[in-house]
């Protein structure tokens, strides 16, 4: 009896509840010489029927940054050989660990008429508290805070950056909130296709031009902030991690929350937090 008859007899009771009987059944089937006739590959267990495994998906030149992406190989001495071609590599290699935290901005109010009105709530303002201390006890020494130029996340920035006097700020529209692609399952309730249109194309240059491993320049690892919005963050997690970024409304984040992404010299990415706010008392968890 095959191993797969024997796993449907196990399945459907007819093994009688025997141990004894299913491992008889399997041995039937396994071969005893050493012959050709005999020698055949095991049937795979019937519970995986219908699985096929998939070649592997990841692309390591994700962020364009593969030493040997940035070489134009046209202009390539031939008579140089590898020796010269192993030192240009090493010209583009990255060194360093880039260190990502991504916050979302506080609790904001919600129905302001204009944009600059959609101002932190008191609550907001405890939650910006408690990331900058969170930050701030980590003791890393921080490069800079890059933020969306919104009103709620340069209010966030405000207040975090008070625990981080010593650390550089800058203002961009690119991190600014949007819908950044049609989200998969769709919702007949979030946006207009022309809205996808007109703000993918926008956090998907935010995410080109900030999330790639470090320049070959830089010699130490760097430990970066970026702080805005749920719609951005979440859409920079799935496309670093080269998940379906059209999976992006299905992960939700806490008003404060912090997103660690950790970007290794050979292009790996790896995700070591998402959403944090454990640092904040229950009562004060939002994700409005």
């Amino acid at each position: 009896m095959a191993f797969r008859q024997a796993l449907q007899l196990a399945a459907c009771g007819l093994a009688g509840g025997s141990a004894a009987v299913l491992l008889s059944a399997v041995a039937v089937g396994k071969p005893r010489g050493g012959g050709d006739a005999d020698a055949r590959a095991p049937e795979p267990p019937a519970w995986t029927e219908g699985v096929q495994p998939g070649p592997s998906l990841w692309d390591s030149n994700w962020d364009r940054r593969e030493p040997l992406s940035l070489i134009n190989l046209r202009k390539r001495n031939v008579e140089s050989g590898e020796e010269e071609l192993a030192s240009r590599l090493g010209h583009y290699k990255a060194k360093a660990t880039r260190h990502i935290f991504l916050i979302r901005h506080s609790q904001y109010h919600m129905d302001g008429a204009l944009e600059e009105d959609c101002t932190l709530t008191p609550l907001g303002r405890e939650q910006a508290e408690l990331t900058g201390l969170r930050l701030a006890s980590l003791g890393l020494k921080f490069n800079k805070i890059v933020h969306s130029s919104m009103t709620r996340a340069v209010e966030t920035t405000d207040i975090i950056s008070k625990h981080l006097p010593d650390v550089s700020r800058v203002s961009t529209d690119l991190l600014r909130e949007g819908a950044p692609i049609e989200p998969d399952p769709p919702v007949s309730h979030w946006k207009p296709e022309a809205v996808y249109y007109e703000d993918g194309a926008r956090i998907e240059a935010a995410f080109r031009n900030y999330i790639h491993r470090a320049d070959a320049e830089q010699e130490e690892d760097s430990y970066e902030i970026f702080i805005c919005h749920a719609n951005v963050i979440r859409y920079i997690v799935c496309r670093a991690l080269q998940f379906p970024p059209e999976g992006w409304l299905r992960l939700s984040l806490n008003n404060g929350s912090i997103t660690h992404l950790v970007i290794r010299p050979s292009g790996r990415v790896a995700l070591r937090t998402l959403g944090d706010t454990g640092f904040m008392p229950p009562n004060m968890v939002t994700r409005s």
